[in-house]
């Protein structure tokens, strides 16, 4: 049963070697996993897995040959979502009539027109296509379809198409604590490694304790060194909310292996692209920003800086002032995010879109255009990649 359990491992992708399998019958030929499916499990993974990061491979390959699991269609049988069917006022348009939807014009024309609204309005609309209303092809209002509008009263995202945002949003900090899955991302971030001894020496040193001891006619001379860390510097700045909801549990996950790989890890949210400030907490993000210049200058320059964001959004987002969806930002967030790589050379956008979508967003290509290039799937081979170039 194990040869044709071996090969299928190899098949697989891992490089499991006859040694290995051996290693194996013999622990088996000596009892170790009993008569447990359990024990045999662990046991077959700690005599033919080499690499860490091939933990999760080996897993679907024996839970397929063994337990007959077909992973493939698990997604499929998901039930459609309540919302989808509440808004009856919902506007549904084919693409034809969507391609015949043209915009007001630019960004300028956009807010010009918003304003002209906002001072002629008088009463509720709904179905039209220029009041501030609902379900209707007007750029202003909410449950409607404008390919470049300004999204008013609305409970959250459907098109992803609004150039400004005027509800106040609420977004829940990542959890730090997520441990499912982080496996790999942490054999990933252990390439972005430099060790050092740092703070009060509160750990046994064996080989100097034996040594000094030795030295000193058998009398106990204790030794104690530093805890040895992680010296490498992190800020790690994490895009929160609107099409990044799609993500939040990949990012959890790489938020709670960054806080356990690097001692020195200093995190703040944005909000789609970076402007004048960032915050700490996203229950207070109204309330309590930092600074963005205040940050360049507390934090030196041997940072290295991670963003992490799926960089999808309007272009006048990034290259415009006035053009973030919550606030007015006095300067475009293309000259913030340059101040931000002058003075952090060593600096990556780590984005958790599928990469192959990447030439068809505007605003991907933009971002990754800022960075010089420097965006990376946030995949597993994307984190080895980006650990590389932070090198």
């Amino acid at each position: 049963m194990l040869i044709p359990f071996f090969y299928q491992l190899r098949d697989g992708g891992l490089n499991t070697s006859i040694t290995e399998l051996l290693t194996l019958l013999e622990a088996m030929k000596k009892g170790v996993a009993a008569q447990s499916v359990d024990d045999f499990y662990f046991l077959a993974r700690a005599c033919l897995v080499k690499d860490e990061s091939k933990l999760d491979l080996f897993d679907r390959i024996f839970g397929a040959y063994f337990q007959g699991i077909e992973d493939d269609f698990a997604d499929l049988l998901t039930d459609i979502p309540d919302e989808w069917l509440r808004q009856r006022a919902e506007l549904m348009l084919s693409e034809e009539e969507r391609a015949r939807i043209e915009a007001l014009g630019g960004f300028e024309e956009l807010m010009k027109a918003l304003r002209e609204r906002l001072d002629d309005q008088e009463e509720r609309h709904e179905g039209g296509n220029k009041w501030i209303g609902t379900a209707g092809t007007s750029p202003f209002g909410a449950y409607g379809y404008n390919p470049e509008g300004v999204r008013i009263g609305q409970q959250g995202s459907r098109n992803r198409s609004a150039v400004k945002v005027w509800d106040r949003r609420e977004y829940r900090n990542l959890d730090d604590s997520v441990e499912l899955g982080t496996r790999n991302i942490k054999v990933a971030l252990r390439r972005l490694r430099k060790f050092a001894r740092e703070g009060a020496a509160d750990q046994l040193d064996l080989e100097d304790t034996i040594d000094k001891t030795a030295r000193n006619a058998g009398l106990l001379d204790i030794r104690m060194v530093p805890e040895r860390h992680n010296a490498v510097k992190v800020l790690l700045c994490l895009d929160i909310g609107g099409s990044m909801d799609d993500h939040v549990r990949v990012c959890e996950e790489l938020f709670s292996a960054s806080r356990s790989e690097f001692k020195h890890l200093e995190y703040f949210y944005f909000h789609n692209f970076i402007y004048e400030s960032l915050w700490k907490d996203n229950r207070r993000r109204h309330t309590e920003r930092i600074p963005t210049l205040d940050i360049t200058h507390k934090y030196g320059a041997d940072y290295k800086l991670v963003f992490v964001g799926d960089a999808t959004m309007s272009p006048y987002e990034i290259v415009y002032a006035g053009g973030s969806v919550e606030h007015w930002n006095e300067e475009p967030g293309a000259v913030w995010i340059k101040r931000l790589l002058n003075t952090y050379p060593k600096a990556i956008w780590l984005n958790p879109e599928p990469q192959h979508r990447w030439d068809y967003t505007p605003s991907v290509k933009l971002t990754r255009e800022l960075m010089g290039d420097r965006m990376y799937p946030l995949t597993i081979a994307g984190l080895d990649e980006g650990m590389k170039a932070l090198h």
